[in-house]
């Protein structure tokens, strides 16, 4: 459903608005005679000193216009903490290097009213985070023209350890960050292309680095909500010699409106010890989750509208899971009269258990067709890096090196199910896989209005698999991948900087991939191992701008290829491959602070996605299918790329001062996109607002009212189509009988598969420090 067009101002209307438009800039000219420090763009600076005559770097987009120390906007009480939101040993602040890359504190990120945790990640501007499952398997992620799965081709990273999972059992890059307590964010620093040096596996669409607080005030919170919504949240800190202890416990639950509710139980605790700051520091970082839920999966849209199923139900009221994490990890950063060096290094045990069915009675016409993916594994890195300033023919330089590496020892399994009890094996693995990385970067000054950054990247993957049920499967792969980039950024010129940038990128695929010869299912068939690692190629140009006083806005302009979009089917067991694809669009952010009690953004994201060539292998498989339209349609060869909006925007609006009346309201829109490669199925948009409305008072207690899906739009999280049987269906009872022919069968009876935003919900927080 597309947005309601409005008239235009007619009048004294337009001449109103332009009035009230006018006094908000003034006030912020007024505003910016004591912080015009503050309102600079960065400056063009290598090396550890400040330039004669220019001003700091700018930490944050939302640094065009902040509001003096007491006049801070913070959420919950936790934000309070020191005024640079760098975690101690995050190392020195990274200049700009690309007019899409951003960096928002934790006190914005929590301002936001939002549904799950992994929503905060929505802050990066042109992100789309969804989920179509329960609310302990990890979000759907939708950035640049890309469906990214539940991660692929967006490095997540949490005080320095990767989030995402390779080689996983139910897709790769599997990034699950329903473990993460928002009140804990310092600040997320994001990315988008593959133009920068220090970013590898999965990165080329972009990366976000959540960096985590080191110190807060007691709180004690409490939330209760709509469907069965609770949530407990404490957390203090101490000084422990010279340095701080942070102490995090969290306790949920949630039903959801689903028939078969959702039973969440989670529960969550970090420990960390931080001493120093950020370039002179060292942190220690426990972290324990544990979480268990039903599911209610996407559901046939034909079941919906024949009244075989309400809108909230579900299919199989079996599906669900549970998963453990526990972390621990530590950091050290130091400066010298040479430059700054840092390094990390972590270790996370993790488990996941999955039960789903989504294609019901396709496989199994019987019992269902609901399967168990079962991940454990124990994953340890660390990661160094140097810079070191210097001068190149008297001209401002600087170059930083590095090397990261990382281990995962892997066990899998995928078994066919009925009610989460063991009907079948499919494939079951032991996988070992490494990798090293190293790169290297300089960056020289030549002039005040140019900088220029050349860098390369190397990486190496290793893995051995293991098949426990199909010696043919198991093997050991190996690959390596060169990627040079680089950057080049001109200004400013009257507050406005120009960037380019170009670069080769990569992501890993699945191990078992590129091992794996036979279909696990039918040894019979013979499969091509894909390859372990794939390039990427990128370019991107951007300018930035504070011109306009209070106003902070970026346009880029950007273009990804991939070579191949080839992913490792958990559902399957196997490998499926597409064809070349090619991205090309544009991002526009604006966020304009005109007083100190009200905070205004916008974005506009908008993409074109296309796969490159042609499929000969699906036109053999629409052929396959003539003679019955059900399965037929939505199958013809075409080159739209399935699930990549074409459009994401959202705006919002955040009022209020320190204490007394505050409040929020967003809106996030996702638009219509193709979901078969023939655009013969297509999303609906979707448009949804969240409001907040709450007051604090000056002894930090607050009280407030969080309000999801303000509306109460009918809408979805997310839509696919593919192809499924459910026993109502005239072709189930073909294939029973044999009548339907065995391709038409395998395929099943194509249709929208959805899984619906939840309705209106209320969540009221009360909350108090000690």
């Amino acid at each position: 459903m597309q947005p309601k067009r409005h008239e235009p101002f007619r009048g004294g209307g337009a001449l109103t608005t332009l009035s009230v438009l006018v006094l908000l800039a003034d006030d912020g000219r007024a505003l910016a005679q004591g912080e015009s420090t503050s309102r600079e763009l960065p400056a063009i600076q290598v090396g550890g000193g400040e330039t004669a005559g220019r001003k700091k770097p700018v930490a944050s987009r939302r640094a065009g216009k902040p509001s003096p120390a007491d006049h801070r906007i913070p959420a919950y009480p936790a934000a309070a903490q020191a005024s640079d939101v760098r975690s101690v040993a995050s190392g020195a602040k990274v200049q700009l290097g690309m007019a899409s890359e951003i960096s928002v504190s934790g006190e914005e990120i929590n301002a936001r009213p939002f549904t799950r945790p992994g929503e905060a990640l929505e802050a990066v501007p042109g992100l789309i985070v969804t989920q179509h499952s329960g609310e302990g398997k990890a979000n759907q992620y939708f950035l640049r023209g890309y469906n990214l799965d539940h991660g692929t081709d967006l490095a997540i990273t949490v005080d320095g350890v990767p989030v995402n999972m390779r080689t996983h059992a139910h897709g790769q890059g599997y990034a699950d960050l329903n473990w993460l307590i928002p009140e804990t964010i310092a600040a997320v620093d994001a990315r988008k292309g593959p133009y920068f040096a220090d970013e590898g596996d999965f990165a080329s669409a972009g990366s976000v680095h959540i960096g985590l607080i080191d110190r807060t005030r007691g709180i004690a919170q409490l939330t209760a909500g709509s469907f069965g919504y609770r949530r407990l949240l404490g957390m203090d800190s101490a000084k422990v010699g010279d340095g701080s202890l942070l102490v995090v416990g969290e306790i949920g639950t949630y039903n959801g409106p689903w028939d078969n509710p959702d039973n969440v139980r989670k529960l969550n605790g970090l420990v960390r010890y931080s001493q120093g700051t950020a370039t002179d520091g060292v942190s220690v970082t426990g972290m324990a989750y544990a979480n268990k839920w039903n599911s209610t999966d996407q559901v046939p849209q034909r079941a919906i509208a024949s009244g075989f199923l309400d809108r909230f139900g579900s299919e199989d009221p079996s599906d669900g899971g549970n998963t453990n994490r526990f972390a621990l990890s530590g950091r050290i950063a130091q400066s010298d009269d040479l430059g700054s060096w840092k390094a990390n290094a972590y270790v996370v045990k993790s488990q996941l258990d999955l039960f789903n069915n989504f294609t019901y009675f396709l496989s199994d016409p019987v019992l269902g067709d609901q399967f168990h993916q079962h991940d454990d594994r124990l994953m340890a890195g660390a990661n160094i890096s140097r810079t070191l300033n210097g001068s190149l023919a008297g001209l401002p330089m600087q170059t930083s090196f590095g090397l990261q590496s990382r281990y995962d020892a892997i066990d899998l399994a995928l078994t066919n199910t009925f009610q989460r009890g063991f009907l079948a094996n499919i494939r079951s693995d032991k996988v070992g896989e490494g990798s090293v990385g190293v790169y290297a970067e300089n960056t020289v000054r030549w002039t005040d209005w140019l900088r220029t950054t050349v860098g390369w990247r190397g990486d190496y993957y290793a893995a051995d698999v293991t098949s426990r049920f199909n010696a043919n499967n198991s093997g050991r792969t190996d690959a390596a991948l060169g990627s040079p980039k680089f950057r080049m950024v001109l200004g400013p010129f009257n507050q406005t900087e120009f960037f380019f940038g170009v670069g080769y990128g990569m992501h890993s695929n699945d191990a078992r991939g590129a091992t794996t010869t036979e279909d696990p299912s039918d040894p019979a068939t013979r499969l091509t191992p894909s390859p372990l690692l794939v390039r990427t190629r990128g370019a991107e140009v951007g300018v930035r701008s504070r011109i306009v006083p209070g106003l902070d806005t970026s346009l880029s302009v950007f273009m990804l290829d991939q070579d191949s979009e080839i992913l490792f089917s958990g559902d399957a067991g196997d490998t499926s491959a597409t064809r070349a694809s090619r991205r090309y669009g544009f991002e526009w952010t604006n966020h304009y602070r005109p007083r100190s009690w009200i905070d205004i953004d916008a974005d506009l994201a908008m993409t074109h996605a296309r796969f490159r060539g042609y499929d000969s292998e699906q036109a053999d498989v629409y052929a396959s299918l003539a003679g019955y339209p059900e399965a037929q349609i939505g199958n013809a060869p075409g080159n739209y790329i399935p699930n990549a909006p074409a459009m994401v925007a959202s705006a919002g609006v955040t009022l209020g001062e320190r204490t007394g009346w505050f409040g929020t309201l967003r809106w996030r829109y996702l638009a219509s996109s193709p979901l078969t490669e023939d655009n013969a199925f297509r999303s609906s948009a979707t448009s949804i607002f969240n409001g907040r409305l709450g007051y604090r008072i000056d002894n930090g207690w607050h009280l407030q009212l969080d309000v999801l899906n303000l509306f109460n739009t009918r809408a979805n999280q997310i839509s696919y189509a593919y192809g499924s049987l459910l026993k109502t269906d005239t072709l189930y009872n073909l294939c029973i009988s044999g009548t339907a022919p065995t391709s038409v069968c395998q395929n099943g009876v194509m249709d929208y598969v959805l899984h619906p935003v939840e309705p209106l919900t209320f969540r009221l927080t009360i909350a108090g420090t000690f």
